[in-house]
């Protein structure tokens, strides 16, 4: 049989089949990666909700001012995840200058967020907010605040370092669309996770 002969047609029915999923190994392990993550995220989220509903005297130490930089910071990622859509589209059609503006401002969207969410750190620790400690009510508040905030924000900081690194060499021309495409999946579920964060931390816990 010649070479030719053994030569396979991509396009066979039968040969997809070997690939199942038909993605890109990078996108496979990145969804692979943000399913563990959610499920991190949701078992603290929960545990959260158990303490919270067994502790009568649970604090609701956030008003005016507090909620309306909550708003704020929800406003920067929504628009974070525009911008980084906005960055993918410029990927695949080939326009490296202009992903990489997108996804530079994309980065600074980040660390907009991340500066509003420190200035909140500082406000509750300067009220007597520690981690097991405060003025209002159930000590384990502060610990639940900080644990859900801090590893969140965590994830902030690690998508903004990422977007520079990422943003910086896909314009020096080493990196194609997919990678900026795979690094979107990722700061997308960071937005979804503060969705989540914002009714369970913040709304709930408003002063009534």
């Amino acid at each position: 049989m010649s070479q030719a002969n053994l030569a396979v047609d991509p396009h066979a029915p039968g040969v997809m089949e070997e690939r199942p999923f038909a993605i890109p190994s990078s996108k496979l392990v990145m969804w692979l990666f943000i399913i563990s993550d959610a499920v991190t995220f949701g078992a603290i989220l929960f545990a959260y909700g158990y303490v919270r509903n067994a502790s009568p005297d649970w604090p609701t130490p956030f008003e005016g001012p507090s909620i309306w930089n909550t708003l704020l910071m929800t406003f920067i990622l929504v628009t974070s995840s525009l911008t980084v859509l906005i960055a993918v589209k410029a990927a695949q059609d080939e326009d490296r200058a202009r992903a990489f503006r997108w996804t530079i401002l994309t980065a600074v969207l980040g660390v907009m967020f991340t500066a509003l969410h420190l200035r909140e750190w500082m406000d509750l620790i300067g009220k007597g907010v520690r981690t097991f400690q405060n003025p209002w009510g159930a000590p384990m508040f502060g610990a639940t605040f900080f644990s859900i905030t801090g590893l969140h924000m965590a994830h902030v900081i690690g998508g903004v370092i990422a977007l520079i690194a990422v943003g910086l060499i896909y314009k020096a021309g080493r990196y194609s669309a997919k990678h900026i495409e795979v690094l979107s999946l990722y700061w997308h579920f960071v937005d979804l996770v503060w969705m989540f964060v914002v009714p369970l931390v913040y709304l709930m816990n408003m002063k009534r």
